[in-house]
């Protein structure tokens, strides 16, 4: 059995299966209702979920394992990964549990752990977790899952906090949101219902298989025929757990991470709260963002993938402002995650100020080529250290100069990896990026 439960992302898989079987997600509850009780000695931990049909037994199985501890659990039910962050830092929860796998189809689930602080927990206490999880399951204990009753008002609690960070109202304003039949299929609609919007709904009768289902964050086609359908002024996508979101434009035009870190990072500098005129992003925004902030005078870092280590940069900074391409944007003045409902809040806010559109805010942002090539690889390591990689990663860093960008990485969660190839010609980047791939697919592809 591999120790590599905690990815970037908490614990994934497939619901039913290693490592989200009943008896290692039962150990887990055990685990960390053990590392609990090292903080409090009753302590109280809040659990939450997104719509997926596993996401009950597998909070009732994480519940009969904390109080099997002596833990007090409280249920939010179905609430958005940045809600259950709110709840654990602003409540006398010790952690925080979300029950979610994101972007990821139905059948996969998941398991994030936030600390009281409202942060993912640090790699060494995710490590003693991890070492009692393998411990418990070398004579596995009979799994006694709890049931669990939704505490309504907490998410009343976190619903009642977005709106109080809203500085302007949307009366007037007609907005599409596409929930994904996600964790905001309920909230979403309701919070900017509540701020005055005319509200265009799609995606938010989930069943608990339709999360993410050609639709959320990563299908916005839906998404983009009710904007210019209804006429609306914006449209959001929020992803399975809500903590990321794509835009839509009035015209209909993606408007991506990208482009809402450049929006809201030049208007925090012109409002004199961006931290050191710095933002950080992480090694998959576009060339484009990076030229464009420095035309700004706004200082880009970048970081590897994950939003985890976004958070770890700009508290190391004291940035204001981080994010990815995919949508997680970080507003550290009032949130510890992405959150998707929260960064629909202040882009819509900034463009309402402006008086002006998403085209418009983001109309100068030169978006170069850039092409992702996933590749199926039978185990995650080696991958530089095989000669014929190396070389043609070099072949093309050296074809590009400092015209464009490569990067190689293995993916987080899933056994693949991932080529990225950046430049200022589609038909060289797509030509690169293919040829890297075929070498990583003939020296260990599955």
């Amino acid at each position: 059995m591999a120790k590599d439960l905690f990815g970037t992302d908490g614990i994934r898989g497939v619901a039913g299966e290693y490592p989200l079987d009943r008896d290692t997600v039962y150990a887990f509850g055990v685990a960390l209702g053990k590392d609990a009780a090292r903080h409090a000695a009753k302590p109280e931990i809040l659990i939450g979920a997104d719509t997926r049909e596993s996401g009950g037994w597998i909070a009732e199985l994480v519940a009969g394992g904390l109080a099997s501890q002596g833990a007090q659990v409280r249920y939010a039910g179905v609430i958005t990964t940045p809600g259950v962050a709110y709840l654990t830092r602003s409540g006398p929860f010790v952690a925080g549990v979300m029950i979610s796998a994101s972007h990821n189809p139905y059948g996969d689930n998941g398991l994030k752990v936030f600390g009281h602080s409202g942060f993912k927990l640090p790699d060494d206490e995710e490590l003693l977790i991890e070492q009692e999880i393998f411990r418990l399951r070398e004579s596995p204990i009979a799994a006694q899952p709890m049931a669990l009753t939704v505490e309504e008002p907490l998410v009343r609690q976190y619903l009642n906090y977005l709106g109080g960070v809203s500085s302007v109202r949307l009366d007037g304003v007609r907005v599409a949101i596409d929930c994904g039949n996600g964790a905001a299929y309920r909230l979403a609609p309701e919070l900017f219902q509540g701020l005055g919007a005319d509200v265009v709904a799609i995606c938010c009768e989930p069943n608990g298989r339709n999360i993410n289902l050609n639709c959320g964050a990563l299908h916005l086609e839906a998404l983009q025929r009710a904007v210019v359908a209804h006429r609306a002024q914006f449209g959001v996508a929020f992803d399975g757990d809500a903590d990321r979101a794509i835009f839509v434009s009035s015209s209909g035009q993606v408007v991506n991470g990208d482009a809402v870190l450049l929006a809201c990072g030049r208007a925090l500098k012109a409002a004199g709260k961006l931290a050191g005129n710095t933002v950080v992003s992480t090694v998959m925004s576009n060339l484009g963002l990076e030229r464009a902030f420095d035309a700004a005078g706004i200082r880009m870092v970048r970081t590897p993938v994950g939003d985890k280590y976004v958070l770890e940069e700009m508290v190391r900074l004291g940035a204001a402002l981080g994010g990815e391409q995919s949508g997680h944007v970080i507003f550290r003045e009032y949130s510890t995650t992405g959150d998707g409902m929260l960064t629909a809040l202040r882009l819509f806010e900034i463009a309402q100020q402006a008086g002006t559109g998403l085209d418009e805010l983001t109309a100068d942002l030169k978006i170069y080529p850039q092409r992702l090539v996933n590749v199926r690889v039978r185990e995650k390591k080696g991958l530089l250290e095989l000669p014929a990689v190396a070389e043609e990663i070099r072949r093309v860093e050296n074809a590009f100069g400092d015209a464009g960008r490569v990067l190689v990485r293995f993916s987080g969660t899933e056994p693949l990896a991932r080529v990225m190839v950046e430049g200022p010609n589609l038909e060289q980047v797509e030509s690169f990026s293919t040829s890297i791939a075929d070498v990583i697919r003939r020296e260990m592809g599955e």
